[in-house]
């Protein structure tokens, strides 16, 4: 695959696609990148990334949300790192701990979920992982970005060192504000702070009593303040010992920066890594919003877009709440061109921006807003002409660069390429530059190139009607109200509803009819003709949708009919059988009434029970007979059946039984409660509740009301102490 023309991708609005997926990005350097992004060179190349962007558009669906890939870029400190002797601030370690940290922690989840994210997995697996890094930064550096304490053991006795003094310093502060205020020296504040020093805030008139160094003076001139004499020898030592501070640090940053040196290329394809992550995620991030998707890459040379959406306009009127009409186009082998024609604002040049802009997006690694039965291959060119490009500074007409344009076609348009082309001949005299058009579409066309043109040129409806791997097409207006239905048709050319649409806005009949007459009657007769058969096509569009509706309608009833059929077919054979099963019992019953009567009349019992035995064998000889074997698999059903059962008990019982052992034990295990008289309680086994009447030796008179009885306090039970 070879790099499309940044004049095609100007052509296509493809810097605004960009801009839009770089304002989705969450690091500078994503934003930086994504504005870069161009259309791959390579195909194993691009199939990894588009494979991976929509890998990422599953995870927004799904609970294993992919890690947080956000960073710090760390170009400056890479820079630092290349030179010899020099030293990163400990921002710039934080910045590399956090993206090494940021890549270990991908890794790791990559690992676990790569049955979901396979490609992504492949790409953060690739990745060397350097522990080490993070782990040498973590021991010098802590969470709040200070160098800690041990860090080295030079640090650590400095630390303490200063500790001291620090603590010796306010001992002696404290001791001389004790002493001077008792003296009445010092004003109300006692004392203030002035160069991040404790100062006594002395009366002005005393300001000679007090030893030590003035560090300055109040507004009015009535505080003096003054650091005591006692304390300016230790804050000398405390700025010494500070000073060593920071040459340590700095020793131990020096060496730090030595030990993560070698690794500048680990470090550089981390960042590289995570920017392309960034990237990747803001390109899934714009493909849920406008619905878009990565459809069958297929090797026939075949690209069918159904219901595409102009990315660009389908996110704006989104925002403004406005529809948005998808196209649906298809070119193959054996349909290579497309003639569009009709009339302006009927949306054949958004078409044609549409079809390339989505080729574009895709062959930069882009999911698109297309149906998912979609089928599209890749193009090694893409070729556009579309808008008007006058050039003042060049001294060009439209038409002089349109020509140099084609000129460009001419000698990069081969098998492989796609060609967009809008308005296809203009910028001529209408004759000479339609026949020129139409020998640089017969080339375009041995060539074997794919193309979408748009014209308002017969003579080019004409050819695209002759040659055999071409097809005309036209975008549908409403024929009454001359309104765009944004609706591409293949099959036919389509007129430019010229005098009509004159007509609507308000040219009056005679002078049009005048226009009329000026031209050839073919013409006229040619355009009235196409005009004609889009007017019928839209009835047949209209008169199709109503049956295909009248047909869902009936399609609807008619499983509504069966299912009710069906319902009620199911009634009446439960009815039935019910019936049935109603007369057996009928028949059954007089027979009985019948033995009974007899029985009641000669009261002989002997009849009466062989009667009963007749009637029961005649019974059961209607019932259907099971099998010996049958019956034996029966009995060893049930026999299983209550051997589960038996087990299901069993394990029941023993359960019980360990939970009341428990139950036992921590009964035992509880403290006993101590009784008082007047206490409300009950036997451990029983349920009536009585009252302590008197307590002597662990044995207690309860009182139940009726009764009074005499029991050891230990088997009792507290219920409620007296309050």
């Amino acid at each position: 695959m070879q790099n499309i023309h940044s004049k095609t991708l100007q052509d296509l609005e493809f810097p605004t696609v960009l801009s839009q997926i770089a304002s989705r990005c969450n690091t500078e350097l994503g934003k930086e990148d994504a504005l870069s992004i161009q259309p791959f060179r390579d195909k194993e190349e691009l199939m990894d990334v588009l494979g991976q962007t929509s890998e990422y558009l599953a995870s927004f669906s799904n609970y294993n949300r992919i890690p947080n890939h956000g960073f710090d870029h760390i170009n400056n400190e890479l820079g630092l790192l290349k030179i010899d002797n020099s030293t990163l601030e400990i921002a710039g370690f934080r910045k590399i701990g956090g993206i090494c940290k940021t890549v270990a922690i991908h890794q790791k989840f990559f690992k676990k979920f790569k049955e979901y994210y396979p490609l992504l997995f492949n790409k953060v697996n690739a990745l060397e992982l350097h522990s080490e890094i993070p782990a040498a930064i973590d021991d010098v550096i802590d969470k709040f970005g200070e160098i800690k304490d041990s860090a080295s053991d030079e640090l650590r006795y400095i630390r303490s060192q200063i500790n001291n003094v620090r603590s010796k310093i306010n001992q002696s502060f404290s001791a001389a504000l004790g002493r001077y205020q008792s003296s009445d020296f010092l004003d109300e504040i006692r004392e203030s702070v002035m160069e991040n020093r404790r100062v006594l805030a002395v009366k002005a008139m005393h300001r000679k009593k007090v030893k030590g160094t003035v560090m300055g003076t109040s507004k009015t001139g009535s505080i003096v303040y003054i650091v005591p004499e006692a304390t300016l020898t230790y804050t000398r030592e405390l700025n010494n010992l500070e000073f060593e501070e920071k040459e340590e640090i700095q020793r131990i940053l020096n060496k730090l920066t030595d030990e993560i040196r070698p690794y500048i290329e680990v470090l550089q394809q981390y960042q590289k890594h995570l920017s392309d992550t960034d990237i990747t995620a803001a390109k899934a991030k714009y493909a849920n919003e406008m619905n878009g998707l990565l459809p069958e890459i297929n090797e026939e040379r075949e690209l069918f877009l159904r219901d595409a959406f102009h990315p660009l306009l389908y996110l704006s009127n989104k925002r403004k709440n406005e529809k948005t009409w998808p196209q649906t186009i298809k070119l193959h082998k054996e349909n290579r061109i497309i003639v569009i024609s009709g009339p302006n604002a009927g949306g054949k040049s958004i078409t044609l921006k549409t079809i390339g802009l989505l080729q574009v997006m895709l062959q930069s690694g882009m999911l698109i807003p297309v149906h998912e039965r979609s089928s599209v291959c890749f193009f090694d060119k893409i070729l556009t002409d579309i808008g008007d490009n006058q050039s003042i500074e060049n001294h060009l007409s439209t038409y002089s660069y349109r020509l140099k344009n084609m000129n460009y076609f001419l000698r990069k348009c081969n098998d492989k390429t796609l060609f967009l082309i809008d308005e296809f001949g203009t910028g001529s005299d209408p004759e000479l530059g339609g026949a020129l058009a139409e020998a640089f579409l017969e080339v375009f066309y041995e060539r074997e190139a794919y193309g979408v043109i748009t014209t308002h040129y017969a003579n080019l409806k004409a050819l695209a009607n002759e040659l055999p791997h071409a097809t005309n097409a036209n975008m549908l207006f409403n024929s009454k109200t001359l309104e765009p239905t944004f609706q591409l048709v293949l099959g036919e050319a389509g007129s430019s509803f010229t005098f009509e649409v004159a007509q609507k806005n308000g040219i009056p009949y005679s002078l049009i009819n005048k226009a009329k007459k000026k031209i050839e009657r073919g013409k006229v007769r040619f355009d009235a003709t196409i005009a004609k058969l889009q007017k019928e096509r839209s009835k047949m569009v209209e008169t199709g949708s109503k049956l295909k509706e009248e047909e869902s309608k009936a399609r609807e009833e008619n499983e509504r009919l069966e299912k009710l059929n069906s319902k009620i077919k199911s009634k009446l054979e439960s009815y039935q059988e019910m019936y049935d099963h109603n007369q057996r019992m009928i028949q059954l019953g007089n027979k009985l009434n019948t033995a009974a009567e007899k029985y009641f009349i000669d009261k002989k019992k002997r009849p009466l029970i062989s009667e009963m035995l007749r009637i029961v064998e005649t019974e059961n000889s209607k019932r259907k007979k099971t099998t010996a074997k049958k019956a034996k698999a029966k009995q060893q059903e049930k026999k299983q059946v209550a051997q589960e059962l038996e087990q299901k008990i069993k394990k029941v019982r023993v359960e019980k039984k360990i939970k009341k052992k428990k139950a036992i034990q921590a009964e035992k295990n509880k403290p006993r409660p101590v009784f008082k008289i007047g206490d409300r309680v009950r036997l451990m086994d029983g349920k009536a509740v009585g009252t302590i009447d008197t307590l002597e030796k662990g044995k207690a008179v309860v009182n139940y009301g009726m009764f009074t009885t005499n029991v050891s306090v230990d088997q009792l039970d507290l219920v409620e102490a007296k309050k």
